[in-house]
């Protein structure tokens, strides 16, 4: 029987409800240009998620974690590669997303025969000022999209929406801004994965009549799914570009000292 262009939007529409079922849960990551540099963060279990690719890239990322550690090495390997080959400066997060990450995944996710990858991905590339810093998402699907100032990879496109939307009202000037900001974000991409239904908007609806229900509140307030996170021993984990560092590698991991008199507030 011949395959025809209805069988293969059949596969392709099921292989996005496969991964996008996988992806609903997932820890959110995100993004935020501030004053002195770029702060990267997400909450996380026991593996990382937040990465140094290149001397001013950075990147994070949600989803299936030996996916995530595949996508990570191959996007050193190829920033390496073309800093050697070429020169540092013409390492670039157009390029290596655009060029070389995004088609790599697209033939992944266009052939029948291959499972295709779970994650979704932010990558941040520094540069002077907070106004010409760089960020892409990047989607199982290979497809890319470019962002000012910030980023959100999440669960669902609402949710990285809300989370965007929020951070670009923020707009951090110091690192604590960015922390307090970019944590904030992140309980709202965790909870608010999909718009209330007609029936929850209208007077009568009260989020939080019912308090043993979670779900609930967390929709109605994004500092519980933090506080649920840390209750279940989620570490916080976030990394930053320093834009103002003498020293040549400007990534650096933020302590728990750095991240303390943020989280006291959730805690």
């Amino acid at each position: 029987m011949p395959y025809s262009l209805y069988d293969w939007n059949e596969a392709i529409q099921q292989r996005n409800e496969y991964v996008e079922d996988r992806l609903k849960d997932g820890s959110p990551v995100v993004a935020v240009s501030y004053e002195d540099g770029i702060l990267l963060l997400s909450l996380r279990g026991a593996q990382r998620k937040v990465f140094e690719v290149y001397d001013r890239l950075i990147m994070g990322a949600l989803g299936k974690q030996s996916d995530i550690e595949s996508l990570r090495l191959a996007a050193v390997d190829v920033a390496h590669k073309e800093g050697f080959e070429r020169s540092p400066d013409d390492v670039s997060i157009q390029r290596l997303v655009g060029f070389s990450l995004s088609p790599a995944i697209k033939r992944v996710y266009n052939d029948q025969q291959s499972v295709p990858l779970t994650l979704r991905a932010v990558f941040a590339e520094m540069d002077r000022t907070p106004d010409t810093d760089h960020f892409f998402v990047l989607g199982y699907d290979g497809e890319f999209e470019a962002q000012q100032r910030c980023a959100v990879a999440a669960g669902t496109p609402y949710a990285e929406d809300q989370a965007e939307e929020f951070l670009r009202e923020a707009s951090p000037a110091t690192l604590d801004d960015a922390l307090r900001a970019a944590l904030t974000a992140w309980g709202i991409g965790r909870s608010r994965l999909a718009p209330k239904a007609a029936d929850e908007e209208g007077d009568d609806f009260d989020p939080l009549s019912d308090r043993n229900d979670t779900n609930l509140k967390m929709a109605d307030d994004p500092a519980v799914a933090i506080r649920e996170a840390l209750k279940d021993k989620a570490t916080v984990e976030a990394a930053i570009l320093n834009r103002n560092s003498a020293r040549e590698t400007k990534f650096r991991l933020l302590k728990d000292a750095d991240l303390e008199a943020v989280l006291a507030e959730y805690r």
